[in-house]
C-alpha cells in the first residue's frame, strides 16, 4: 500500500493545467506541421502558419495558447493498491485547479448557476473529474484544459441500429459541416460508439484526449471507421477556421463499447486546434 498526499495532488494537477495551457504538445505542432504542407489553399496555409507561430510564442513568453484557459477536465487511473491522504482527490484536484487559475493567471470561466449565468465561481473550479480504478499503486492524472467554443458543438445521438456505419458517418459530417469555422478548425474528433447514452461521450472525450493525434486505432476495423470519417470531414472544406482548405480536421480517433441490441448511442467530442492536455504520474 501506497500512501500519496494531498498536497503532492494539488500541486501536480496545478502544474499540470498551467502548462497544458502554455505549451501545445508535441504530437499536436508535428500534425499541424504534416497539415501545412499538404495544404493548397493559400488562405489555409496563412492561418496554419499563423497557428503554429501561435504555439511558439505560447511557449516561449509563457502565455496561455488562447483567451479560453478553458474548463477543467480531469481524468484520474486510481491504483487500487494506493491510499490517498489528507483530504478526498475531488478536492486536491480543485485545489490544484485554483492554484494555476490564480498563479498562472488563467481566465476563470465557471459559473455557479448554468441557467442563472452566475456568479462566476472565481477560481474556474470545480473541475470535472472523471476517475477509474486500475491495478497498482499509482496515480495518473491527466488535465485536458477544454474550450467553450468547441464544447458547444460535441454532440450525442442515439441513433437506431438500422442506420449503422453509415449513419454514423452520416451524423458526423454533417454535424462538422453545420458548425463551420465555431469550434476553431482544424479539429481533433474523438468519437464514442456505443455503450449507453453517458458512456458514448465519456469515450468521445477520452478518444480526444488520450491518444496521441493522428494514431490510428489498434482494432483494424475502427482504424479503418477512423480514417472514413477524416476523409468525409476533410471533403467538407470548411477548413481552417473555417475559412475553407482541405484541413478540417487533424485525426477522428474512435473508441467502442458493447451495447444493447435496440440501440447505438454515438457521440462526438469536438475538439480545436489547440488540442491541448498534460499528463503526470505520481
Amino acid at each position: 500500500m501506497r500512501t500519496i498526499e494531498f498536497e503532492t495532488i494539488a500541486a501536480a494537477v496545478a502544474s499540470a493545467c498551467v502548462e497544458a495551457n502554455r505549451r501545445l504538445p508535441d504530437d499536436v505542432v508535428a500534425s499541424l506541421g504534416a497539415a501545412l504542407a499538404r495544404e493548397t489553399e493559400p488562405r489555409a496555409q496563412a492561418i496554419l502558419r499563423d497557428i503554429l507561430r501561435n504555439a511558439e510564442l505560447a511557449a516561449e513568453t509563457g502565455l496561455p495558447l488562447c483567451q479560453d484557459t478553458g474548463l477543467a477536465v480531469v481524468f484520474a487511473e486510481v491504483g487500487q493498491d494506493a491510499r490517498l491522504e489528507g483530504g478526498l482527490l475531488s478536492d486536491a484536484v480543485n485545489e490544484g485547479v485554483r492554484r494555476a487559475t490564480r498563479e498562472g493567471l488563467l481566465r476563470s470561466s465557471m459559473l455557479a448557476d448554468p441557467l442563472a449565468r452566475g456568479p462566476n465561481t472565481g477560481d474556474n473550479t470545480p473541475a470535472v473529474l472523471h476517475v477509474r480504478l486500475v491495478e497498482g499503486e499509482g496515480l495518473r492524472l491527466t488535465v485536458a484544459p477544454k474550450g467553450g467554443g468547441c464544447e458547444n458543438m460535441s454532440a450525442v445521438w442515439m441513433l437506431t441500429p438500422a442506420q449503422g456505419r453509415a449513419g454514423v458517418v452520416e451524423a458526423i459530417t454533417a454535424r462538422i459541416r453545420e458548425a463551420g469555422g465555431r469550434p476553431c478548425p482544424p479539429l481533433v474528433l474523438g468519437v464514442g460508439i456505443g455503450g449507453s447514452f453517458e458512456q458514448a461521450a465519456l469515450l468521445a472525450k477520452r478518444a480526444a484526449t488520450m491518444r496521441r493525434v493522428g494514431e490510428p486505432n489498434s482494432d483494424s476495423a475502427l482504424a479503418d471507421l477512423e480514417a472514413e470519417l477524416l476523409e468525409a470531414v476533410n471533403a467538407t472544406g470548411v477548413g481552417p477556421m473555417g475559412l475553407g482548405g482541405r484541413t478540417t480536421a487533424l485525426a477522428v480517433h474512435v473508441q467502442s463499447y458493447p451495447c444493447h441490441i435496440a440501440s447505438l448511442p454515438v457521440a462526438l467530442n469536438v475538439q480545436c486546434h489547440s488540442a491541448r492536455h498534460r499528463t503526470v504520474e505520481l
